[in-house]
């Protein structure tokens, strides 16, 4: 395996003899969205051009195309296989609803069946379910004999009645009921025969998290726990049916656990998998919910499974990939054939098909990206004003000694989200301009332990934003950073970040970019309020993180870069999607109102019909050359 890395990576540095642009790096992954069919004998994925986006089904024995369908018009989300002939695929589009205030991002799923040369959507709004749902692309299991789908969904007959459905999957038909739930269900869970053996429910104003397990045949509850939002995630069945799996922090270490709970009795096991310095980020799980094994978090991703020889399957390939970010996309049941995404070590993404102890090529993500033009990314880290440890990121320059370099800090968004070892795009594309790009892990952020991600409540604008401060001041100070030309890019909380820098750091930045960013804290939670409803548990969760549940209006006023637009000296520049429904397009408007009344220099670029993720094409191409204009302007 390590001779055919070799080939891989010599393919790769071959595949592009053109000037690498930023429209090379703005480009989406020509291939992506990898899924296997069941027997293992077809693939599906995305593929994007200059014109055109669509799923294509192959024939792995041949590689010849055997489907295609055009998802040009939407946003495409995903794609899995219902049985050997159909396969689901997921889109979203922003539309308005009848009857309902403003526009929303709508999602479904389409089943399409290869022999009949048919599509139809799964879940429709008002045929047979409530028609005010935008949810609608949630499939959770697929009966045994590969002919419904179950997806959880709100009642034509009763709305507040959150229940799940039986779909059919060949053709287009009426949902039916297939397990009654409540105005506050918000998952549930099937065993091999497609029988609901277990339910969660959430009751916003009473701030109750329930499981309710119906293994003896009555709802019976076995987890019960007050909280303002969920603490605890129940997500996969273990494969004796007898127990849901559970996330919760670990008494000891506080980091991310795997537990189990017994759909019996509630009897919560000790960690089965958990590890001192990763959390559990996910779940991996196979067909109806049936749980292998789980993924820890990290700069670089990491697996542990129940059977050991999965174990070493995994690890063979990762070794057999040394420097490389490989994470597992998909597999067959018997985990005899297994997809996994390689980035790093001189590759810009490549998709690799595992199989009878051997590794093949299904598909470069960026084959116009060569292999020079695919620049170091190591951990670094450094100690914030109070001690405290920061890990990082640094995207070093090819070529470059990292003496007095010019530098782009890109804070990541989410707040609780982090950054990983891997082709960032636009973190790629500032290295190819011979700028050392920072991405800090700033307290708040997720992956690294309970203790840094609690260290960032109540922290905007403050703790946080001096962790970003601190990181240049340290490189600036190692000489590895050139701190007259330094700049601040980030979207989303990254983007109140690069504000909040322009704001209360003024001096400290030669220019300021915010994508979709936060401008002003205490409108955007009217927002969520708003949207959500002031019990809702997702207000709660912002409360808590934005100001530990002690909402302080003068708090948020002094946390939110739109009442400080006097201070700014760096250039700022906004980009904002038009239909983005996660940060209005209204926080980047009052911005750009407030800096011009103070005769600053700003620009606006708007982004025609732009979601929250710059996922159409064009967007972020428009983006990525705006800020590339203004970048090599200012510094």
């Amino acid at each position: 395996m390590p001779c055919l890395l070799l080939i891989l990576i010599l393919f790769t540095s071959a595949l592009s003899a053109k000037p690498v642009s930023v429209e090379n790096y703005a480009a989406l992954p020509q291939k992506s969205m990898f899924a296997l069919s069941p027997d293992g004998k077809r693939v599906a994925f995305r593929k994007t051009s200059h014109d055109l986006d669509a799923f294509y089904v192959s024939d792995l024995s041949t590689g010849k195309a055997i489907d295609a369908v055009n998802v040009s018009q939407v946003k495409p989300d995903g794609v899995t296989f219902l049985n050997n002939n159909i396969y689901a695929l997921f889109a979203s589009k922003n539309m308005r609803l009848w009857g309902y205030r403003g526009r929303h991002d709508v999602s479904a799923a389409y089943a399409r069946n290869i022999q009949a040369n048919t599509l139809h959507q799964l879940l429709a709004p008002g045929y047979g379910i409530h028609s005010g749902q935008s949810g609608l692309g949630n499939i959770i299991g697929v009966s045994p004999d590969g002919k419904y789908a179950y997806m959880p969904a709100f009642e034509a007959e009763i709305t507040s009645r959150f229940s799940l459905h039986r779909v059919r999957i060949d053709k287009k038909r009426k949902p039916k009921v297939h397990q009654k739930g409540s105005s506050d269900s918000i998952d549930f869970f099937l065993n091999d025969q497609g029988e609901v053996i277990a339910r969660e429910r959430y009751h916003n104003r009473k701030n109750l998290h329930v499981v309710e397990s119906k293994l003896s045949g009555t709802w019976t509850t076995i987890f019960e726990k007050e909280s303002k939002f969920l603490t605890r995630s129940f997500s996969g069945v273990t494969p004796d049916m007898q127990h849901l799996v559970m996330l919760s922090q670990h008494q000891d270490t506080k980091r991310w656990a795997y537990y189990t709970l017994s759909l019996i009795d509630g009897e919560v096991s000790e960690p089965i998998f958990t590890h001192p310095d990763k959390d559990v980020e996910q779940i991996v799980e196979g067909a109806n919910g049936r749980v292998y094994g789980v993924k820890y978090s990290g700069f670089t991703p990491s697996y542990e499974f129940f059977d050991p020889k999965l174990n070493a399957r995994i690890k063979g390939i990762a070794k057999a990939l040394p420097g490389m970010s490989v994470s597992v996309v998909d597999f067959t049941s018997d985990w005899d054939k297994i997809i996994v995404y390689a980035e790093g070590a001189g590759s810009s993404g490549m998709f690799l098909l595992y199989e009878g102890g051997g590794i093949s090529l299904l598909g470069h993500a960026r084959p116009d990206i060569p292999q020079k033009n695919v620049h170091s990314v190591e951990p670094y880290q450094y100690r914030a004003r109070d001690g405290m440890t920061i890990p990082s990121l640094l995207t070093r320059p090819n070529g470059l000694d990292v003496v007095n370099l010019p530098a782009i800090i890109m804070p990541h968004g989410g707040p609780e989200s982090y950054d990983r070892i891997g082709f960032n795009y636009m973190a790629q594309y500032f290295a190819n301009q011979g700028y050392l790009v920072i991405q800090p892990q700033f307290r708040g952020s997720e992956g690294f332990g309970a203790n840094h991600l609690l260290a960032g409540r109540g922290e905007w604008g403050r703790k946080m934003q001096d962790d970003l401060t601190d990181a240049v001041q340290h490189l600036v100070k190692e000489g590895k950073v050139d701190g007259s030309r330094v700049c601040i890019v980030g979207a989303s909380y990254g983007g109140y970040a690069a504000l909040a820098g322009a704001a209360f750091t003024p001096d400290l930045y030669q220019c300021v970019v915010s994508i979709n960013g936060v401008s002003d804290v205490d409108a955007m939670l009217r927002q969520e309020k708003w949207d959500y409803g002031r019990d809702h548990w997702v207000v709660s969760y912002w409360e808590t993180v934005i100001a530990k549940g002690q909402i302080d209006k003068d708090h948020l006023k002094d946390i939110s870069p739109i009442n400080h637009a006097k201070h700014v000296k760096a250039p700022v520049l906004l980009v904002h999607g038009e239909q983005d429904l996660v940060v209005p397009i209204s926080q980047s408007k009052k911005m750009y109102s407030a800096l011009k009344k103070q005769d600053k220099q700003v620009t606006f670029l708007t982004l025609d019909k732009g979601d929250h993720g710059l996922s159409k094409k064009e967007n972020r191409m428009r983006a990525m050359l705006a800020i590339d204009k203004f970048i090599k302007k200012h510094i």
